[in-house]
């Protein structure tokens, strides 16, 4: 699977394509794939608790396509989902049951990657990081086993829920 990469810009605070010598770099691992999985903000249910005042549930537009393919069709897993709900989660506070909520949520986003043969398997564990700055900050590991290519590939984030900022913590091994 070869898509565009993309580069986190921790300033910009979002992922923009990648540039070398004026040419798209491409990215044959699944890096791009789980940044657009988990940093993309799917769109919350209608009994969703938002974080923020207003009616806003965000979501890519191409959702609502989605919303009436495949067999699971209109209900808050549709398998054609872009994105994650972590971003219900930006002013939690962070406890062993937002931490499990956060483990819940990667996972829901990444599912599509077995279901679609990519994986044969894909764990994420999540953790809290304490920090002297700032609140406490998420850890995010996904390690996805592929049935082709390099067989394991590890992807570590860190994420503060409150500001959005990510940090990419290492390569794929």
């Amino acid at each position: 699977m070869t898509d565009l990469a993309l580069i986190w810009t921790a300033d910009a605070m979002s992922a923009d394509l990648a540039l070398q010598g004026g040419q798209l770099v491409t990215d044959d691992g699944m890096r791009t794939a789980i940044l657009i999985s988990l940093f993309s903000d799917a769109r919350a249910a209608e009994d969703a608790e938002l974080p923020e005042d207003g009616a806003d549930r965000r979501g890519w537009w191409g959702d609502t396509l989605a919303e009436n393919a495949g067999p699971l069709a209109g209900t808050a897993r549709d398998r054609n989902r872009i994105g994650s709900q972590l971003w219900l989660l930006a002013r939690a506070k962070v406890t062993a049951a937002v931490v499990s909520r956060a483990r819940q949520y990667c996972e829901e986003a990444l599912e599509w990657i077995v279901r679609d043969g990519i994986a044969s398997a894909v764990r994420v564990s999540v953790e809290a990081r304490p920090s002297a700055s700032r609140s406490a900050l998420l850890a995010i590991s996904v390690e996805i086993d592929r049935p082709a290519g390099p067989s394991r590939q590890r992807h570590d984030f860190t994420w503060d829920a409150s500001t959005g900022d990510l940090t990419i913590d290492g390569d794929p091994a």
